[in-house]
């Protein structure tokens, strides 16, 4: 594994995902953005937790020698403890589990065993308390704003009080957390959810789907402080 400083907890940071680039040219499209890149992500479906298939530890290992940023990697799969160790030894430097699939406290020990910076993530039905339990034991609460499996869904503003909740936990608690959210964040929704609480802004269609996608990512960061 890389190891790559993530940089301070609860800095603003913009995580362009993967998913909606070119996969023909990822490397040159990844390069592109690179000026207005604090984190990249990366979106990993297996086809069963969600419905759709993206990509998986070749990729992660093909595209790191091509950036010199933190890798955040979303595991939506049923399973993901089986392959935690591949994404480490691929290049992630960080993993981020579903609370949904269960088995969370030997997901984060494992995770952290590998030395990955270990994530939670939550779909938007999924009430705060399910992953209240394990903010001490985690360094990022991923809130998804649509549900997961696609790009170019509609940001779901609903989710929004779950953020608010989680940051008064953050900061009641002291606790050195990373507060992301995923799903239809533009120049719009982001603003939102920053003063929701949330710190870590992934954007796909946002970025890459734009005709200028590093323009696009600096007009992201911008609206987002406001």
């Amino acid at each position: 594994m890389t190891t790559i400083d993530p940089g301070p907890p609860g800095a603003l940071r913009i995580a362009p995902s993967i998913l909606a680039a070119d996969f023909g040219e990822l490397a040159a499209r990844v390069h592109d953005i690179d000026a207005e890149t604090d984190w990249l992500h990366v979106d990993v479906m297996d086809g069963h937790f969600v419905p759709n298939v993206s990509i998986g530890p070749p990729v992660v290992r093909s595209l790191r020698p091509y950036s010199t940023r933190f890798f955040d990697c979303h595991l939506m799969m049923s399973e993901p403890g089986r392959y935690l160790e591949a994404f480490q030894k691929a290049g992630a430097n960080g993993c981020t589990v579903h609370v949904e699939v269960g088995g969370t406290a030997t997901l984060i020990k494992e995770a952290r065993a590998l030395g990955l910076r270990v994530g939670l993530a939550a779909n938007p039905d999924t009430p705060f308390d399910k992953v209240a339990p394990f903010l001490g034991d985690i360094d990022l609460l991923l809130l998804m704003t649509v549900f997961p499996g696609f790009g170019g869904q509609s940001f779901m503003a609903d989710v929004m009080p779950k953020v608010v909740s989680a940051r008064r936990e953050v900061d009641e608690q002291r606790l050195a957390l990373d507060i992301e959210v995923d799903g239809g964040i533009d120049v719009t929704t982001a603003p939102v959810a920053v003063r929701s609480g949330a710190n870590v802004l992934v954007a796909g269609s946002a970025i890459f789907a734009a005709p200028a996608p590093l323009e696009a990512a600096h007009a992201l960061r911008e609206s987002a402080r406001g």
